[in-house]
């Protein structure tokens, strides 16, 4: 195992205002969040971050578990922000919000995790992604990603960058794709959830089924179980697992909320 390349862009935003850094889905990329970070610029100084193997990032050479992608990140954040920052991450990209309020929540005001959960799926089913990739590549996962990333009336909303998602995600590196993949097949936060000391959201889309209502209480009553009421949930209306894309103005207005009461 060693420490994943990633690639942070430079913060846009008013200055001197507090980091955000934005992740990503699996086999996606920043473009996820290309609608909604203007919104969310306007009070932070946004950083889109892409996960190995996905947009500015190099193609892992070695296996990196999710600890160590929380590392690399962590390594990033601190190159570029002096003070608390905020980070907010879909599916894979929540999971490493949950790995960073654990292992680096000094760096941290609050962490949003958005349609994703303490575990997601475990080993047996991503080593199978991960062998279907590399023997398919990402192309053969389009079909069923449109039907699982976006709810029903998302692509007609958004269909320029619905159809550039899913285009990316035919062009990701099926190297990089895997690696990801069998980061998350070591992931289970689950027993350590009580650990977290920083505020954190629970955020999931109506339609999600890779992500429902359930993940986000098991992360909800998980941290809470440690003695202080810092994490919560939130429902955005009208998506699935792709809800800065498919949604990007009541994403971002969740994440603004949230964030914004840090504090107060």
């Amino acid at each position: 195992m060693t420490r994943p390349a990633i690639a942070l862009t430079e913060p846009s935003g008013p200055p001197r205002r507090p980091l955000l850094v934005l992740g990503h889905s699996l086999g996606t990329g920043p473009l996820i969040w290309e609608n909604a970070a203007p919104l969310l610029a306007r009070e932070y100084r946004v950083s889109l971050l892409a996960l190995p193997g996905h947009g500015a990032a190099p193609v892992p050479a070695a296996p990196f578990s999710m600890e160590e992608l929380s590392d690399a990140v962590a390594e990033g954040v601190r190159s570029i922000s002096d003070g608390p920052a905020f980070y907010a991450g879909v599916s894979i990209g929540g999971a490493l919000a949950l790995e960073l309020a654990l292992r680096h929540g000094e760096l941290f005001a609050a962490v949003a995790s958005v349609a994703s959960g303490a575990e997601l799926g475990g080993r047996e089913h991503w080593e199978a992604r991960a062998e279907l990739v590399r023997s398919q590549s990402t192309a053969s996962l389009v079909r069923q990603s449109a039907e699982v990333w976006f709810a029903p009336d998302s692509i007609a909303a958004e269909p320029v960058l619905t159809g550039r998602i899913l285009r990316v995600l035919q062009e990701t590196s099926a190297e990089g794709y895997a690696r990801c993949a069998e980061a998350l097949g070591g992931y289970d936060v689950r027993s350590r959830l009580a650990e977290i000391g920083i505020p954190v959201l629970a955020a999931w889309g109506e339609h999600d089924t890779v992500a429902p209502e359930a993940k986000q209480d098991e992360i909800v009553v998980g941290v809470n179980s440690g003695g202080a009421e810092l994490a919560r949930k939130a429902r955005i209306d009208g998506v699935a697992h792709q809800p800065p894309a498919e949604r990007p103005g009541a994403t971002a207005d969740v994440l603004l909320e949230f964030f914004g009461g840090i504090g107060r």
